[in-house]
Parts: structure tokens; sequence; C-alpha cells
């Protein structure tokens, strides 16, 4: 299994290579506020990244949010089950 792991991996690579080194010419690109020119396949290294980063920042937060109402929801369970008890 780790074996087919690493070759996967060893696969993206190569394309990441290929890929970059066939869009080597500079764009030009004005976000407003700035301006600058990078390799098309840096460009979309850095848009590929700054998604998945930006997915799984979204992705934790919609995650840590739903655990901490389930910890609200059970201590006040806990707290209703302590008063009826007493």
């Amino acid at each position: 299994m780790r074996l087919i792991v690493m070759v996967i991996l060893l696969l993206f690579i190569a394309a990441g290579i290929v890929l970059g080194a066939l869009n080597a010419d500079l764009v030009g690109y004005d976000l407003g506020f700035v301006q600058f020119e990078m390799p098309k396949g840096a460009a979309l290294l850095t848009a590929l990244v700054v998604g998945w980063l930006l997915g799984g920042l979204t992705a934790w937060l919609g995650v840590s949010g739903r655990h901490r109402r389930e910890r609200k929801q059970a201590s006040r369970r806990a707290e209703t089950r302590q008063s009826v008890d007493a």
C-alpha cells in the first residue's frame, strides 16, 4: 500500500514539474491594490494551495463549531439530570 502511495505521489510531482515547465511564460496580475508578474505554473500552484488551505479551514471551522454545540448540549443535559436527581 505504501508503495502505491509513493508511486502516485511521484506521478503527481512529475506532472507538476511538467506543468510548470510548459507554462513558464510570465503573466501579469492586477489585484487592484498590487500588480505583479509570475509564471503561469506558479500561479496555478499558488491557486491550488490557497484553495486547499481555505477549503481545509472551512471544513475545520464547520466541524469544530458542531462539536462545540454538541458539547454544550451534552453539558446542559447533564446539568438537567443532576437537578432532577437532587
